[in-house]
């Protein structure tokens, strides 16, 4: 794949480095929420003070139920979580 600027080939390459999934909920008083992998249908929590949230646009980078992202994932001493959400 060439990175063509005619082409969005550089943005398809950033999709690409993610697993890809939906929000299925958000708890804003207690900054958690879950997210379901398009590939497994399994659910995975995250926790907003430890996820970092990519995206294009800094109003839109607030994760709401519904909304396609790509995210990674990372151990910590509570089990498998969420570690960066990308915004699309």
């Amino acid at each position: 794949m060439t990175d063509d600027p005619g082409t969005g080939a550089a943005a398809d390459d950033a999709k690409d480095r993610y697993y890809r999934g939906v929000i299925s909920r958000v708890y804003y008083g207690s900054e958690t929420g879950t997210l379901v992998s398009d590939a497994t249908g399994r659910e995975y929590r995250f926790k907003f003070p430890y996820v970092e949230i990519l995206g294009t646009d800094p109003a839109h980078r607030r994760p709401a139920p519904g909304m396609a992202v790509g995210f990674d994932l990372g151990w910590t001493s509570h089990g498998i979580r969420v570690t960066v959400i990308r915004v699309y």
